[in-house]
Order: structure tokens, then sequence, then C-alpha cells
């Protein structure tokens, strides 16, 4: 049974940072897609950050130059760096992953495993 947890959200300040993790378990990291997603208040689920098969990373416009996708196969976890946060990052996020390696053409529909989230919040 695969399982998906998250930790690290919290309340933070504009402009500062935060690393959310997911810890998989039933799961092999290796050549299958898994991705962040984000859903605050009101709005649809968004996809933040994937990271494909062949490794290869995605970010959505909004928070490029600012979040890091990244994986460590070895404790099978995946990662979200983000910096320089603003208001308009708050939501809770999810962590997500799919049975295939690719994600570029996915959105939430396509997902196969979700964890509960980790609140992110942030104060001006």
């Amino acid at each position: 049974q695969v399982q998906l947890v998250e930790s690290g959200g919290g309340s933070v300040q504009t402009g500062g940072s935060l690393t959310l993790s997911c810890a998989a378990s039933g799961y092999t990291f290796s050549r299958r897609c898994m991705g962040w997603f984000r859903q605050a208040p009101g709005k649809e689920r968004e996809k933040v950050a994937t990271l494909n098969g062949a490794g290869t990373t995605w970010y959505v416009d909004s928070v490029k130059g600012r979040f890091t996708i990244s994986k460590d196969n070895a404790k099978i976890a995946l990662y979200l760096q983000m910096n320089s946060l603003k208001p308009e990052d708050a939501a809770m996020y999810y962590c997500a992953a799919r049975n295939g390696a690719g994600c570029a053409a996915y959105g939430p529909d396509n997902m196969d495993y979700w964890g509960k989230g980790t609140l992110v919040t942030i104060s001006s």
C-alpha cells in the first residue's frame, strides 16, 4: 500500500523560506513521476512542480526561480524548497505520485497517489 506523508508546512513571513518533505512508503521513486500540488481556499488544485522518471523538473511559471523540487531515492523522500515566499503561495500543499514516468502532460486527475497535505501560510 502506497503512503505519502507530507511535512514541513507552517507559517512564514513574506520573503521567507520553507522546505516541504514527502516521505513515501510502498512506492519506488525510480523512473516514476512525482510532484507537488497546492490548493488555496476557493481555488482549484494547481500543479506546482514535478520531477519525472528521467529526472526532468517542471515548475509552474509563478514559482520558477523560487522553488526547487528534489528527491532522495535512498530515503524515498521528495522535497520542495520554497524561497522568497509570497502571500499568493499560501495553500495546502500536497505530494502526489504516478505509476508512470511522465509528468508534463498530466494534471491532478492523473496522479495515482496523494498525501493528506501540509499547510503553508504566509504573513505580510
